[in-house]
Parts: structure tokens; C-alpha cells; sequence
């Protein structure tokens, strides 16, 4: 999730693979170029945009939770709610543990699907959810950060690897060269993967060989709670799914 430009080599032709970029918002193009977007009307939304969602998908949703939908931002929840409120549901229905290993085999050869609810208290408390992983995500919400930075030195990366609790110490360690660490990593938050990509390893190892300064340690310690609070916010997911009639049946069985 970004609220900003996302990374270059999605859409680059020297991959062989594929970018895919859903945006909430469609906005008209005000230049004189066409494209596959400039059949896209202006609207009284913030620059004119309007969502990127299919009416069927709306006017399907809107039948099941019998709540009316609002075209820009978000709703009440109770009487209304808006295509933000519709991301939100989306993000915490995919953050998911029990529908990832559900629906595995289906992940792995098309996009994932999204099982529609009828209850308005799931729904709300989805949302809630989604919304707390979002704000985290974009590093909007500050967890608390289990990480500490203890020992000086040249602050360079050179070769990164991970120690467990026990070995040498009772926290977990992330090594960033010889002497140098953080410490209170845990083994579940240093193996958690987003993608392909085993998000604590990689952050270092793409900057091999630089000086880390301040605000680089103070973003990787950010890192480090974001994921222990995700993990955290994935299983009430979970358990707000399963208390809720759990899967299948809390979604009338119904994938959109």
C-alpha cells in the first residue's frame, strides 16, 4: 500500500515480470493526450476522481450489507460507506493467515478473490482493522519498538545475518557487520516475508556498504514493530473472522 509514487521497475521493461498497480482513485486526465483513461468524468470529489471500483462489484456489496454507498472517502458504517471503507475491508480480508493457507492454490494462479459479507458488525470491525494495518504500513501509526541499537561503531553494513535467542544472548540479534547489531529482534518478525521479499534481511542488504545515519537506525527499529504489529493485527483478523461465524460462512461463502 502507498499513498505516493510506487517503485519504478514495477512497470520497467527490463524485468520479465509483470507490474500490476490497483489505484482507489480515478482521476481525469485535464492534457490533451488520450488514454485508457480519459473516458474518466470529473466529479465534485477532491481533483475530480472517482472510484476505481465496477458498479457491479458496489451495487453487489451495497445489496449484501443493505448500507448505502458514498463515492468518495468513507461513510458512516452504520447507514453508508465509502470506497476507503472498501479498501480497508480488502486489506484485512487479504492480511488474512486462515484465508492465505484457505485459499493457497488459488493465489498462487490469479489474483485473489474477495469474499463478500452481509454482517455490518464484521464488516465494521474489518474496516477497523484494515484501517490500523494501512495507517501502519505507510508508517502513519508508531508501534513500540522492541529493537535496540546497543553497540558503537562505524555503523557500516557489510555482511547481514541473524543470531537467535540464545546464541550469545537472550534477545534475538540482527547483525549488520563484526560487532555491530540490533538487538530484540524476534526469530518471527526477522523470517516475516511480504511478497518474495523477508523484509528485515532485505532493508539491509539493499544498502550494503552504506553508513547507516540516525534516522536509518530509527527506520529500521520502525520496521522491526511495524511487523510485530502486524503479525499482532493478523491474527484478531482471524479471530474477529471466526467468532464471527468463521470462513466460509461468514461470507455466505460468496467470492467476488
Amino acid at each position: 500500500v502507498t499513498r505516493n509514487i510506487v517503485e519504478v521497475i514495477c512497470m520497467s521493461p527490463k524485468t520479465s515480470n509483470n507490474g500490476f498497480v490497483f489505484p482507489l482513485y480515478l482521476y481525469p486526465d485535464t492534457g490533451k493526450q488520450k488514454d485508457i483513461f480519459s473516458n474518466v468524468e470529473k466529479t465534485n470529489a477532491p481533483g475530480g476522481r472517482r472510484p476505481n471500483l465496477s458498479e457491479g462489484f458496489i451495487e453487489d456489496f451495497s445489496q449484501k450489507l443493505k448500507l448505502k454507498f458514498v463515492p468518495d472517502g468513507r461513510g458512516d458504517l452504520k447507514k453508508a460507506f465509502g470506497p476507503e471503507d472498501v479498501f480497508d475491508y480488502i486489506y484485512a480480508v487479504f492480511h488474512s493467515p486462515e484465508y492465505r493457507k484457505r485459499y493457497s492454490d488459488f493465489l498462487k494462479i490469479d489474483f485473489p478473490r474477495l469474499p463478500l459479507t452481509s454482517s455490518k458488525k464484521l464488516f465494521r470491525k474489518l474496516c477497523g482493522l484494515g484501517g490500523e494495518l494501512v495507517k501502519l504500513h505507510l508508517m502513519e501509526k508508531k508501534a513500540k519498538n522492541p529493537a535496540k541499537y546497543p553497540v558503537q561503531g562505524d555503523d557500516i553494513v557489510d555482511k547481514v545475518r541473524y543470531s537467535e535467542p540464545g546464541q550469545g544472548a537472550k534477545e534475538g540479534r540482527v547483525w549488520i557487520n563484526k560487532t555491530q547489531y540490533f538487538a530484540g529482534v524476534s526469530p518471527e518478525v526477522w523470517e516475516f516475508h511480504i511478497g518474495g521479499y523477508q523484509v528485515c534481511q532485505k532493508w539491509l542488504k539493499d544498502r550494503k556498504g552504506r553508513k547507516l545515519d540516525i534516522d536509518d537506525m530509527q527506520h529500521y527499529g520502525g520496521i522491526v514493530a511495524a511487523l510485530a504489529e502486524t503479525m499482532r493485527l493478523m491474527e484478531n483478523i482471524d479471530g474477529t473472522i471466526y467468532s464471527n461465524g468463521g470462513f466460509p460462512d461468514a461470507f455466505n461463502a460468496k467470492m467476488s
